[in-house]
């Protein structure tokens, strides 16, 4: 089955052709939407809520389901649904199918998925950590056949997943895509109070702070740029506490996900910064020493992607995969349609 990906990001745009279970995509330009000769379309959609834990075929009533979601993920959703509408205007004949990022996490158990909130909160509101970033971590799970794996997609938005037996138990991201660890421009995890004291006693009102954390917070906020690359050839102060910063939430997030593992087999790097910065996989492996994470200086230098570069008496392997959403977004539309 010849399926066309679309894969709308935080940060970009990506259509692209697969055939069957071949690794190869072609990459199509949004111009020739029209001449694309392909049998369906599978759109990553960011947040599925509770009602869609596994891939759906689009009619009217799912679209109407994910236009409510917006809020949850106003940085992704609004970008999916735009991309949705745009490619089955050009190709309406196809049949559609909705892949989740929240589908992955549908096996978090009840402590990893809880807010310690009032009962009537969780209830009325559904409040509840729902985990992203899903479809590449389901790629992880497939691709390293490991009991207990943490897998790092790090890229404009980051989050880790502990994985079991192929499966997520553990995640950082929450209710949204804010929750977590320091990315590009969104803040990850800070003290609720915090927010409650801009409002009390600054009078900032809810849409300007949602603005900042969403906007002008992560790396964007303690460097005044997003460019990682950028960040790593400075060497000013500023820069540095950055990375330190960064590096800090980094390696607390993994030694958590390898906790509720009980230990640890395999540490994963994918996403833009997981494959193409060398040097946070080296600043990380070396602060997880006690995990048993140890990695060949010379592998680690040299590798971009689709590699283990692990030290030769490693316990733990050390892998850098790339991401392959739309290798997994594919195959969900394959399994769903037949």
């Amino acid at each position: 089955m010849r399926v066309l990906v679309v894969n709308a990001g935080s940060s970009s745009l990506k259509l692209s052709l697969l055939d069957g279970d071949s690794d190869d995509a072609t990459v199509v330009d949004p111009d020739e939407l029209h001449d694309v000769d392909a049998d369906a379309v599978g759109h990553r959609i960011v947040h599925g809520g509770t009602r869609f834990t596994e891939a759906v075929r689009i009619d009217d009533g799912v679209q109407r389901a994910l236009d409510e979601l917006t809020d949850l993920a106003p940085l992704h959703q609004p970008k999916s649904l735009d991309a949705l509408r745009t490619v089955q205007k050009a190709l309406p004949d196809l049949p559609h199918v909705a892949c989740f990022d929240t589908a992955f996490h549908t096996t978090l158990p009840f402590e990893a998925y809880t807010y310690a909130l009032p009962r009537e909160w969780r209830e009325r509101y559904g409040l509840r950590r729902f985990g992203f970033h899903g479809l590449s971590h389901a790629w992880i799970a497939r691709t390293v056949e490991k009991p207990r794996v943490v897998s790092c997609h790090l890229g404009a938005g980051a989050s880790l997943c502990a994985i079991r037996d192929g499966r997520s138990v553990d995640t950082t991201m929450g209710f949204t895509p804010l929750e977590g660890l320091v990315m590009a421009t969104r803040s990850g995890s800070v003290d609720p109070g915090l927010v409650l004291w801009l409002q009390q006693h600054e009078g900032l009102d809810a849409d300007t702070i949602a603005h900042a954390l969403e906007h002008e917070s992560g790396l964007l906020g303690l460097t005044g740029t997003k460019d990682f690359k950028e960040i790593l050839e400075r060497e000013d102060d500023e820069a540095q506490q950055a990375i330190d910063t960064y590096i800090h939430r980094l390696v607390a997030s993994v030694s958590a996900m390898a906790a509720a593992l009980g230990g640890l087999d395999a540490l994963v790097f994918t996403g833009g910064v997981g494959e193409h910065a060398p040097a946070i996989r080296a600043r990380a492996a070396e602060r997880l020493a006690f995990l048993g994470v140890q990695i060949d200086p010379t592998k680690n230098a040299a590798t971009t992607s689709d590699a283990d570069v692990s030290a030769p008496d490693a316990a733990v392997s050390t892998h850098v995969i790339a991401a392959r959403e739309d290798r997994e977004i594919a195959r969900q539309v394959t399994a769903l349609l037949g």
